[in-house]
């Protein structure tokens, strides 16, 4: 067992809160409409970026100072991935949250009392948000959403325009396009709420996705938990040059994920293992609907197959899967459209002449899912550098704009957070301490409108404040340096959902750091050059075919 290192007290807090700064400095030069790039180093050409995430998780310190940094990481990774945006603003505000917590505490105040003073504050600006959000509905408001959010009208309206097509619960992916513009396309596609069965399917892990490009595919309501069962497919497969199956089955587990991994990892063959989604005769209705899709043969054991007898003929195909931990698109499955448009039909009839409401709603989902489509954003540039960085500014974009659509938006440009701010005077916490944790929030919440100032040349932000306190949707455009009577009808919008996730998970982490007295690290060890590298594969196993 490896010697531990341990830190107490206000040098434990004062370490974790070094490398918090860390990050939150890095990413607050990005925020607002006038934040700057940064530049990541990386293998092949370099990341140019302003994604909040980006840059957090590129951050990477040494001991108890990269707790401090893995623990914004989670807080900006957890916003990401309930509200799709918003990576920034929770690393400013953990900052803010952080130092106010560590300094109020290092000065005497019970760390216990002062985070159930912030728990309060909170719970009071998430019902402030609730009881003040404008619902989004129309193309122009959406549009307004993904144009603050992307910094560009042009992208801003294309953004609404595929929302629009393919409805408010449809789906728009943004992928590399082959021309040097930015173009959009309507194509035939399905999403499911399952991802894939191990992060080493990854194949971008910046995004932690697993993009397969015109893979085959695979469709069966069995479970796959030998090798031995899909073997005789994938020999074919791989005799034939493809390298590409996308597996969408019952179950992938035991020997034949672990297989599979290793055979992914050694670069012998390229699968994506992807478990099923939905239950009993729903799962296989949903599955039926993929391989019509796809155009692949249905391997059901209601029919008494089995996967032994499958072929390449009896797989389907598309332009691309698209599969992340918890969902997975399919991108212009090529299917028969005869039969495409016959399921649709069928589904259709099925509704009408169902009696039961449960059957009705689930029967409209497939529908939804079937007939809908997929939008796609294709994202093309004179350079790999400058595709990659505009690619993330529309995926920004497009989640803003969803989540404006879920739960609607607030006057925007943190002017909201001013207000929140100003709000929490009429709030009293039961103990002197609670108070504390109150009034550290209120100070806090002023953050993020502070950081879009400095990067936009203002640094004295009182007399601003002042004026916006008093408006409720009144704020500041940085853009064009102006005080903003209505910001809502200006278009210049936050996200609710955004705002309450980043406002939960910044101070959840903050809670968390300011309770803290002991860290335990482990103590580094000395480098040991006997060792003559890596080894290479994994142990005296062999892969399962000699490719």
């Amino acid at each position: 067992m490896s010697k531990k290192i341990i830190q107490f007290s206000t040098q434990a807090r004062k370490q974790i809160q070094d490398g918090v700064n860390a990050v939150v400095n890095a990413v607050q030069t990005s925020y607002g409409p006038l934040g700057r790039t940064s530049i990541i180093d990386q293998f092949g050409s370099p990341n140019v970026t302003n994604d909040g995430v980006t840059i957090a998780k590129a951050v990477e310190l040494e001991g108890i100072q990269q707790m401090g940094v893995s623990l914004i990481q989670q807080a900006a990774n957890k916003t990401n991935d309930i509200a799709g945006d918003g990576t920034s603003l929770t690393t400013v505000l953990s900052g803010a949250f952080v130092n106010e917590g560590i300094k109020v505490v290092e000065s005497g105040s019970d760390p216990i009392q002062v985070k159930g003073g912030i728990s309060k504050a909170i719970d009071f600006a998430l019902n402030y948000l609730d009881s003040n959000s404008k619902d989004i509905s129309t193309e122009e408001e959406m549009a307004d959403v993904a144009t603050i959010s992307s910094r560009s009208e042009d992208i801003g309206k294309m953004i609404a325009r595929m929302i629009t097509k393919v409805g408010k619960d449809g789906v728009v992916t943004v992928d590399t396009g082959d021309s040097n513009k930015i173009e959009e396309d309507l194509t035939e596609g399905m999403r499911f709420d399952k991802g894939y069965k191990s992060p080493y399917f990854v194949t971008d892990p910046q995004r932690m996705e697993a993009i397969f490009d015109k893979p085959q595919v695979l469709i069966t309501d069995l479970k796959v938990s030998s090798i031995q069962d899909i073997l005789p497919v994938i020999e074919e497969l791989a005799s034939n040059g493809k390298k590409d199956l996308v597996i969408i089955a019952d179950d992938v587990d035991g020997e034949a994920l672990a297989t599979l991994v290793l055979n992914k990892i050694r670069g012998i063959f390229n699968v994506l293992a992807i478990q099923a989604p939905g239950f009993g005769d729903s799962r296989k209705a949903i599955l039926e609907d993929l391989a019509v899709l796809t155009g692949a043969t249905f391997i059901s054991s209601d029919l008494g197959m089995t996967l032994k007898q499958a072929t390449s003929s009896d797989l389907g195909s598309c332009d691309k899967v698209i599969s992340t931990k918890d969902n997975t698109t399919i991108v212009s499955g090529h299917g028969d459209k005869e039969l495409i448009t016959k399921r649709i039909e069928n589904l259709k009839d099925s509704i009408d002449n169902t009696t039961s409401d449960y059957d009705r709603e689930k029967l409209q989902e497939r529908l939804a899912k079937l007939a809908g489509g997929v939008g796609v954003i294709k994202v093309g540039a004179a350079t790999e550098v400058e595709m990659k960085e505009l690619k993330y500014l529309i995926e920004d974009a497009l989640n803003a704009t969803k989540a404006a659509v879920s739960e609607g938006v607030v006057a925007g440009g943190a002017s909201t957070l001013v207000r929140i701010s100003k709000e929490l005077e009429k709030l009293k916490g039961t103990t002197e301490d609670e108070n504390t944790g109150v009034e550290l929030v209120q100070r806090a919440l002023l953050t993020p409108f502070r950081a879009m100032a400095s990067n936009s040349g203002i640094y004295d932000i009182s007399i601003l404040t002042n004026q916006i306190e008093s408006q409720k949707t009144g704020g500041y455009n940085f853009k064009t340096n102006q005080i903003v009577k209505d910001m809502i009808a200006e278009g210049i919008i936050d996200p609710v959902l955004v705002l309450k996730q980043a406002l939960l998970n910044s101070s959840s982490v903050a809670g968390s750091i300011i309770t803290t007295e002991v860290a335990i690290i482990d103590e580094p060890k000395e480098e040991d050059d006997s060792a003559g590298g890596m080894q290479g594969g994994m142990g005296g196993m062999n892969p399962m075919m000699g490719m």
